[in-house]
């Protein structure tokens, strides 16, 4: 026997040692009727939840919230799929245990009441405060009980989080069931922790929206799930709502297209949701928790027995009025925990109808949402500033908030991205003083101009922290909802956002890139995080210059499109090599995760390229690969547990189509009108003022972007441009006439009072100031999108050939440069 092997084989028989001496002694004290064998402090910060064929039992009050038993009891199944062995439960009765897991909230349990009390347990740091919880090794906590693991919330979902953090730290991932993400195998358990603290929250609400349901998460729950009903039901919302707790997350805009009966439709819904303790909203274009496709659009005649009027309220007031008023009876008969959407827009995603004239659209939506608060008033038997309420100015509606529309100050303002993950605007400093605070809806999939993006995920973490930190650093911290489609393929950039909205400081922007690594640790192993972070950061960086949605839109040369094409060629080999090594239990995840995405993604861009260059029947064998991908997905993987659940061709926009051989360019008007550039500088090659700027990896079309470290300081105006936070670069340039060309981040100004602007300078001289920030919705901004950068010029002239130095001064926080370009 070798050095090395002796030394395990001495510790081990040192462990069965102390195991039975430990035993022995646990044996002794219950033969002689003593209680003290481990009422002594015990140091260790280990503890045993399975061992020796034994699971530790898990106790809990049971006049605690229903949320805390039904975590409780995920737990016993999580410890059961890691070792076979599921422990008891026991809901308030004090038992004789060597040692158990306790969980109980703050005034709702007597456990944890009774802990507090006798002071074995100090609560002081999270007592009355929102969303958060204690784990703790407790010795003698309660009679009979030597050795307990505390989870202890400060509220119900505070105690949810704490409990699945422990299933977390055991191994199980929050996408067990929604992605396969299967634990490792152990026969024995345990956890070593010191006093862990977590919370509050950064963001008060954390959510998701579903939205675009209609290919694949109806067809699927109705296929698979909610089979009585045929629909997206209360089964689905159970497996849904889970998912957000053990995400931290706690609210939901529940899925409300046309295919899906409205959330208040099945009773069980709403009933769910309160037993899961998770706070129900409604999006932007439905008031007052009312699905309007469903329940004004295709339901009323069931509910009230007569066909609706016009849905205008400068017309029919009185019969919105009293639609909207039941429905606050009900939510407050259910005494259902509910952020009201207030204001009005059309029946779905549109304007709202009335008056022609901006002035009295502004007049009516005032009056609509005066009318709103004094129902919520009236049902509520309270001030409406004590029930959360809503104002989101999404799409048109933020022109008419700009032209005088009054979200009352107690209102968290809601503001939007432009769809395409670029917020549109954040609170003014005025703004930022209203007591309701701001919040922000982000998506990660989205149907809509200038194109959808509804089958792949391509939203970089480094994207999704840029703009979330500087929302959040702008007061946008009561409320965080992102549109995830379908939650598939959304799985990692689902839970990078809510970590965030967790911890605002979890991942700043400089360091948002590494996520996928330790993401991919916690889920694969180590052994293959460093490949995976390579595979993804790779994906998120092609994606940034077109996403695959998109890429029928866009126009490359052939030098381009066979650069975009090796690079994906390379991270499909690295995914499929390191494909042969994953382990088997998690290759259905693998092939979910990781294998679709990188696959789908390469062979679309495939698909058009090939296609462009005349190689047609290369682009098709591309279309049947994606095909083939599809049906692995739906049919193979999991046993056909995800059977409907991918569409490979949502919405059947165009881009999903096997192209024409005869409708695309050919190599000639591909390259026309292209400029030969005498430099590409990287932003990695500027010198730069580290105190107020920094390079944020993975932002960008460049592979990184400069920008502010602080997103609240003050911008510089024209008179003092030059002290601006700024960066150089020294260059060999010919004589002659030439072209400074800034590309950057597409993203908007941080509100209407900024810009995003660059003083450039050449030697020393101010030569111009150029502002990228550009009108959402213009064709300008359309392309900015879809191409994934803005981009500014500004002229120059050199008098002789040699060296020039050039200096960018960034007078906006906000303001992301990616590249610079000299013709």
């Amino acid at each position: 026997m070798g050095t090395g092997k002796l030394t395990v084989f001495c510790q081990m028989i040192l462990r069965r040692l102390i195991a039975i001496f430990t035993l022995f002694s646990v044996v002794m004290a219950a033969i002689s009727g003593r209680t003290d064998a481990f009422t002594k402090k015990n140091d260790s910060k280990e503890f045993h939840i399975v061992r020796n064929n034994s699971a530790v039992p898990i106790i809990f009050d049971k006049n605690d919230a229903e949320v805390v038993g039904i975590c409780a009891n995920a737990l016993a199944k999580d410890i059961s799929l890691i070792t076979d062995i599921i422990p008891g439960i026991h809901n308030g009765e004090y038992i004789n245990a060597p040692s158990a897991i306790i969980i109980g909230t703050i005034g709702k349990s007597d456990l944890i009441d009774r802990m507090v009390k006798e002071k074995k347990l100090s609560v002081d740091k999270i007592i009355d405060k929102w969303e958060s919880f204690i784990l703790e090794i407790i010795d003698s906590p309660l009679p009979n009980i030597n050795r307990a693991l505390v989870i202890c919330g400060s509220d119900p979902r505070g105690t949810a989080f704490g409990i699945f953090e422990v299933s977390k730290r055991l191994g199980v991932s929050p996408w067990v069931y929604w992605a396969d993400l299967l634990p490792e195998k152990r026969k024995e358990l345990s956890l070593e922790i010191d006093k862990i603290t977590m919370g509050p929250p950064s963001v008060k609400y954390r959510g998701v929206f579903l939205n675009d349901e209609d290919w694949g998460l109806q067809p699927w729950a109705a296929k698979n799930i909610d089979t009585d009903i045929k629909d997206i039901g209360p089964k689905t919302y159970a497996l849904i709502f889970e998912l957000l707790l053990r995400l931290k997350a706690n609210f939901i805009w529940p899925a409300m297209h046309p295919c899906t009966k409205a959330f208040f439709y099945y009773k069980s819904n709403p009933q769910t949701a309160k037993k899961y303790s998770i706070v129900v909203g409604s999006s932007h274009a439905e008031p007052m928790l009312r699905n309007n496709v469903d329940e004004w659009k295709n339901n009323f005649v069931t509910e009230y027995g007569k066909q609706p009027g016009e849905w205008r309220y400068d017309t029919n007031s009185d019969e919105i009025k009293k639609y909207w008023e039941d429905r606050i009876e009900e939510v407050a008969a259910l005494n259902l925990e509910a952020v009201f959407t207030i204001g009005m827009r059309g029946i779905h995603d549109s304007g709202m109808p009335g008056p022609d004239n901006t002035k009295d659209k502004v007049e009516l939506l005032n009056k609509v949402i005066a009318d709103q608060r004094k129902l919520i008033s009236e049902h509520f038997k309270k001030s409406p500033s004590e029930i959360p309420q809503i104002f989101c100015p999404y799409k048109e509606a933020l022109a008419l908030y700009y032209a005088g529309v009054k979200a009352p100050d107690d209102v968290t303002i809601v503001w939007a991205d432009d769809n395409h993950g670029f917020i549109r605007k954040l609170s003014t400093p005025e703004e930022q003083k209203r007591s309701g605070g701001s919040g922000v809806y982000y998506h990660l999939s989205y149907w809509g101009a200038p194109e959808d993006y509804l089958w792949l995920c391509s939203t970089s973490p480094s994207l999704i922290s840029y703009e979330m930190t500087k929302a959040y650093q702008n007061g946008a911290d009561r409320l965080w909802v992102f549109n995830v489609g379908d939650i598939k393929p959304a799985e990692m950039e689902i839970e990078f956002a809510m970590d965030l909205a967790w911890d605002i400081n979890s991942w700043q922007p400089v360091d948002a890139e590494k996520y996928p690594e330790e993401w991919a640790a916690k889920n694969f192993g180590i052994n293959y995080s460093g490949d995976i972070v390579k595979i993804k950061n790779e994906y998120y960086r092609l994606a940034a210059s077109g996403k695959p949605e998109h890429i029928d839109k866009l126009n490359f040369t052939e030098k381009e499109m066979n650069e975009r094409m090796t690079s994906y060629k390379e991270i499909v080999n690295k995914t499929m090599e390191l494909k042969r090594r994953i382990p088997e239990r998690v290759q259905d995840a693998y092939f979910q995760l990781i294998v679709y995405p990188v696959l789908g993604a390469a062979y679309l861009n495939e698909k058009h390229f090939y296609a462009r260059l005349g190689k047609y029947e290369m682009s098709k064998q591309a279309y049947e690969k994606i095909k083939e991908l599809t049906e692995i997905y739906n049919k193979k993987i999991s046993g056909g547990k995800w059977n409907g659940i991918m569409c490979m061709n949502p919405r059947n926009r165009p881009v999903f189509d096997m192209p024409d051989s005869n409708s695309h360019n050919d190599k000639k008007e591909l390259t026309v009108n292209k400029r030969k550039p005498i430099k590409i500088i990287s932003v990695n090659e500027l010198i730069f003022d580290t105190t107020k700027l920094c390079l944020l990896p993975g932002l960008g079309v460049g592979g990184a972007s400069l920008s502010w470290i602080n997103f609240t300081d003050r911008s510089f105006d024209e008179s003092n441009a030059l002290q601006a936070p700024g960066a150089s670069v020294r260059l060999n340039l010919p004589k002659g006439k030439r072209t400074v060309e800034l590309i950057c981040l597409p993203t908007h100004s941080i509100n209407e009072t900024r810009g995003l602007r660059t003083a450039i300078s050449i030697n020393g001289r101010l030569v111009d100031i150029v502002d990228v920030n550009t009108p959402s919705k213009s064709a300008e901004w359309s392309e900015n999108v879809l191409r994934g950068f803005s981009r500014t010029k500004t002229d120059f002239i050199l008098d002789e050939d040699g060296m020039v130095d050039l200096h960018l001064s960034l007078l906006d926080p906000g303001l992301a440069i990616s590249k610079i370009i000299i013709y």
